[in-house]
């Protein structure tokens, strides 16, 4: 199995395991730990084929990556109860996702495409999407709307890999340096607090006070 091929299962496995928290925290049964599993772990890739025109989709090619979403389900259904802070647990864990995922995301972009301004819209696409749907379902606040950076780990870890291509490094080094960068910008910004400069924009009025 390839580098590529870890990271794909990885991030799969790790996003499906924050669809099954988030479904805990909210006590569904074993069908919603399955179906907000199922959507967290392919969602992202599932964009990033359609973009593409990747036709079928991975999942739909492979099954395999259903059953993993499937067995991290019902293995959270079981445990997820035990665990003392299931929503730090699914920021780190959605971290540790984002980062596979990227490199995953922009190695198939690259693939596809040859051009590195689509690896970097493909991997951080891959990356982010899964957790956006398992917020916008389970009716959290969206990880797009906390202040810590989230994006744009994705997006540094999807341009380490592909510069990691384009001067020569070995598929294994350019990978594991992608992840490693999204890791330390996510985790940063989780342990941290990092976050980019915001717009210094007026509030915006209610619409009845502009018709």
């Amino acid at each position: 199995m390839s580098i590529l091929e870890i990271l794909d299962y990885a991030g799969v496995a790790v996003f499906a395991a924050t669809g099954a928290l988030s479904a805990s925290r909210k006590q569904l049964d074993i069908i919603g730990y399955l179906f907000f599993a199922s959507v967290t772990g392919i969602g992202g890739g599932t964009i990033r084929d359609v973009v593409l025109g990747a036709r079928p989709v991975f999942w739909v090619l492979n099954p395999t990556y259903l059953l993993v979403c499937a067995a991290v389900a019902f293995l959270l259904f079981f445990t997820a109860h035990k665990v003392e802070s299931r929503y730090r647990l699914l920021v780190w864990l959605d971290a540790i996702g984002l980062s596979a995922y990227c490199v995953m995301g922009a190695a198939k972009g690259l693939a596809a495409t040859g051009s590195p301004v689509v690896a970097l819209v493909a991997g951080t696409l891959t990356a982010t999407f899964g957790g956006i749907l398992r917020d916008l379902l389970a009716g959290e606040p969206s990880v797009l709307l906390r202040p810590e950076i989230y994006v744009t780990a994705a997006l540094v870890g999807s341009f380490v890999f592909v510069a990691g291509v384009y001067i020569g490094l070995p598929l294994v080094a350019s990978s594991l340096s992608g992840v490693i960068a999204a890791f330390i910008v996510r985790g940063g910004a989780l342990y941290y607090g990092w976050t980019l400069p915001t717009g210094k924009a007026l509030p915006g009025r209610h619409p009845d006070d502009v018709l």
